[in-house]
């Protein structure tokens, strides 16, 4: 997934969070309640995200097997990746 996607998603669950907060007028428990569950949702998503929880398939900057870039020929690639 491209950052700019992540970075759009994001934004749109922050103006969501704001509407909820601001705009509909709903008990303060059950907005603490959405509130915990909508960043929960978000932090658990962005960690199997990146690849620090097990079976996420999406990843940010994943690896794909193939050749390498002509730049790179004579490179010792595995000092790269580190």
């Amino acid at each position: 997934m491209p950052l700019i996607q992540i970075i759009v998603v994001l934004i749109v669950i922050g103006v969501l969070l704001y509407i909820v907060e601001s705009l509909l007028p709903i008990d303060p428990t059950i907005k603490q309640i959405i509130r915990i569950v909508i960043l929960l949702a978000v932090v658990i998503w962005l960690l199997a995200l990146v690849g620090l929880l097990p079976g996420g398939t999406l990843r940010v900057g994943h690896l794909r097997a193939g050749p390498s870039p002509a730049w790179l020929a004579g490179w010792d690639t595995a000092r790269l990746l580190v």
